[in-house]
């Protein structure tokens, strides 16, 4: 039994859309499917998908290569208003200060889950991916605690 209902749409944003927000919609996605609305953005949309990203959620079937990065500016000029998701989960300080920000005006809910930034971490190829990895289990954890197993 899920401790809070599943929203009909969140929006998932970190700093620049390209690890731990795609990993969130892309995940939720394979958790919920069609039963949830997501998107992911990010403060800024200036990276493409990051390749560690894809081969930590291609391990759990989750498929993440076509994924296109894009900012919160960019999400509404492709139409999507923010007042139209029910949640935002912020997952770094900058995009949980930026969504706070930008809804100041809606009653909307703006929740941050602190999850780890897997970039930078790491030498070989391996250890990178076990970063991604943990990221991705803190993020799939995540999820079936908040909305719970489907």
């Amino acid at each position: 039994m899920p401790a809070t209902p599943l929203p009909q749409s969140v929006l998932f944003a970190c700093d620049h859309n390209a690890v731990r927000s795609p990993m969130a919609e892309g995940i939720t996605k394979k958790l919920y499917g069609t039963s949830v609305y997501v998107q992911s953005v990010g403060v800024l949309g200036d990276l493409d998908i990051d390749g560690f990203a894809i081969a930590a959620c291609a391990e759990i079937g989750v498929e993440l290569s076509r994924h296109r990065a894009r900012s919160f500016e960019e999400l509404e000029a492709l139409g999507e208003a923010l007042s139209g998701f029910d949640l935002i989960v912020t997952m770094s300080p900058a995009a949980r200060r930026h969504a706070l920000d930008l809804t100041r005006l809606f009653h909307l809910s703006v929740e941050y889950w602190p999850v780890m930034d897997p970039t930078g971490i790491g030498e070989d190829r391996e250890t990178k991916l076990n970063a991604y990895r943990q990221t991705r289990d803190q993020i799939h954890d995540q999820l079936k605690g908040k909305w719970g197993p489907r």
